[in-house]
């Protein structure tokens, strides 16, 4: 059955052209295309009311708890004589929002948010559309082939684990240390908490010698107190690297 349903998918279904993409992104035509279609339609993008509440969250969660299993596996038997320390920051570094969101842009993704939504593209959708594909993939194949996908299409296209073994992206450590050595302070205050899509949602000022530097908001204090480090570091001038903008 499911060879029937792979079959029609590919040529006869009014979706065929998403089955071809999906071959070209996953190296496999779905059989069930619903869940692969529902992977990339965000909430804040309209639908008729037959299909309203189905979003792509649902298989961001399963995503996200599949792809962080996948990624401490492949760092555990990576690294075989790594502390728990550094396994655990290098899978942070892995799927962290900025880091699932450039692997998104990099895997196209953006070509088929839009397609299915109505809606201004965030970057942040791109790294919710990585998780949500994965979720759908699990789905379709089962943990051990979604493992095989996310290693050799995404691990191994997408991400320089060797590049990420030197990488700091402790800004709020770094920027501790710069001011240290400069002979000034740095403080965090928390400019408002409020409610963003059900959640709450914090928004954190970093100061260097009592004056404002940079602000920025996230879902979680410390990811927001991170956000706003590497902003002030931008500011600063210790950072050359663009900061990526907010969502």
């Amino acid at each position: 059955m499911r060879v029937i349903a792979k079959f029609y998918n590919f040529f006869l279904s009014p979706d065929k052209e998403l089955a071809r993409k999906l071959r070209s992104l996953l190296g496999f035509v779905p059989y069930n295309l619903r869940i692969f279609k529902l992977a990339f339609s965000h909430k804040s993008s309209p639908s008729d009311k037959a299909y309203a509440m189905q979003n792509n969250e649902r298989l961001e969660y399963l995503g996200d708890a599949v792809l962080g299993t996948i990624v401490a596996e492949y760092l555990f038997r990576k690294y075989p004589n790594a502390n728990e320390g550094f396994l655990t920051k290098m899978r942070s570094k892995i799927v962290k929002r900025k880091s699932l969101n450039k692997i998104g842009e990099k895997m196209g993704l953006d070509l088929l948010l839009s397609e299915y939504n109505q809606t201004r593209l965030s970057r942040s959708m791109l790294g919710n559309a990585v998780e949500a594909l994965v979720g759908a993939v699990y789905l379709e194949r089962g943990y051990q082939r979604t493992r095989r996908y996310v290693i050799r299409k995404i691990l191994r296209n997408y991400v320089d684990v060797h590049e990420l073994e030197t990488y700091d992206d402790n800004y709020k450590s770094q920027l501790l240390e710069w001011c240290q050595k400069n002979g000034q302070t740095v403080s965090y205050k928390l400019v408002a908490r409020y409610k963003f899509e059900k959640r709450d949602r914090f928004k954190v000022a970093v100061l260097v010698d009592g004056k404002r530097m940079a602000i920025a908001d996230d879902f979680n204090k410390k990811s927001a107190e991170q956000t706003a480090s590497e902003k002030a570091m931008q500011a600063l001038g210790i950072l050359t690297e663009e900061v990526e903008e907010e969502d």
